[in-house]
């Protein structure tokens, strides 16, 4: 493993999806080597191996974020325009079934094994909407006191989320549905991206005032700051070597930090575009969407900060190892 890490990162391959639609998150299902890819309104599921897209979740309108529940062969998705949580079987692909979340543009979703409960975070709502995975009741809502970000979960009764809004970090406990804790990130602003290292009881926030903060989960606060690159939404974690991959869409990079110091320790060159990031950690390989963009229009009364345009068939993920 020493020797492995010792090799430069780089990319890898580039597997061709297309379109000209926008994209969010991006999920790794190792065992099944399966990657599953938000893509406006539908999700593109891709083999690993092959590097081609082998199926298709439709009607997911406004996809943000897919949730893989491997023991009840379901997963979850999360579709932020209709408010709506796809429930689809991972065999097939096929929808079982829409369930309507309790707070408006469910963003972030995550499955919480301890629970055997699915969470949405949802944007307008401030809140989140937790739905039994076994039966698709709702479970509860739990209010959130600012607009919920990324999230993740510990394995053992607890949930994390940052709060983009308020700059921090809340903990739920994922059977009382309750925050249980909450704590600054500062100096970390409007914080998107979370990851975990569980063995060390670390959580990793990245923020867009270009900071990686790392908590120490039982002292319930920030101990360590790195700084990482310019349009940061994601950031994946390596156990085997303690490193976070900060994926900078702004500025086309990914920030890599040895999470036992907070040093900086490689910056990888990747595309403008590719901010969000998602690692098989059996392979230890991170795979970030991303497009090729036009020129940007004119701000307007109704869209003030518009985006560019997505050239066509350019969209891709990139796949980023050693």
């Amino acid at each position: 493993m020493i020797l492995f890490f010792a090799l430069a990162l780089q990319v890898l391959r580039h597997i061709p999806i297309g379109g000209t639609d926008g994209w969010d998150y991006v999920t790794v299902d190792s065992e099944a080597h399966r990657l599953y890819v938000s893509h406006a309104t539908k999700v593109e599921v891709v083999d690993t191996e092959s590097g081609k897209v082998v199926g298709q979740i439709l009607n997911t309108e406004g996809v943000h974020g897919i949730a893989i529940a491997r023991a009840l062969h379901r997963g979850f998705v999360s579709d932020g325009r209709t408010s709506l949580v796809t429930v689809f079987d991972l065999d097939s692909l096929k929808t079982l079934t829409e369930i309507k979340t309790t707070g408006e543009r469910p963003d972030a979703i995550l499955f919480d094994p301890a629970s055997s409960r699915v969470f949405t975070f949802n944007a307008a709502g401030k809140n989140s909407t937790v739905i039994d995975a076994a039966t698709n009741a709702i479970a509860g809502t739990i209010p959130l006191g600012g607009k919920p970000e990324f999230a993740v979960s510990d394995g053992k009764g607890h949930v994390y989320v940052n709060v983009e809004d308020t700059s921090e970090l809340a903990v739920i406990d994922s059977k009382t549905l309750s925050v249980v804790r909450r704590w600054s990130l500062k100096p970390c602003e409007e914080p998107s991206g979370l990851a975990i290292d569980r063995a060390h009881e670390t959580l990793i926030s990245v923020c867009e005032n270009e900071t990686m903060a790392l908590s120490d989960i039982r002292a319930g606060k920030v101990v360590a700051t790195a700084p990482i690159g310019k349009g940061v939404d994601g950031v994946a974690f390596d156990p085997s070597s303690q490193l976070a991959f900060s994926s900078n869409g702004a500025d086309g990079t990914i920030t890599v930090v040895s999470t036992k110091d907070a040093k900086v320790v490689e910056t990888l060159p990747t595309a403008r575009g590719a901010r969000t990031i998602a690692i098989d950690e059996k392979t230890h390989r991170l795979y970030l969407p991303t497009a090729k963009f036009g020129a940007t229009p004119a701000p307007t009364a109704e869209h003030p900060r518009p985006r560019p345009a997505i050239l066509p068939d350019t969209f891709e993920v990139i796949e980023v190892g050693r």
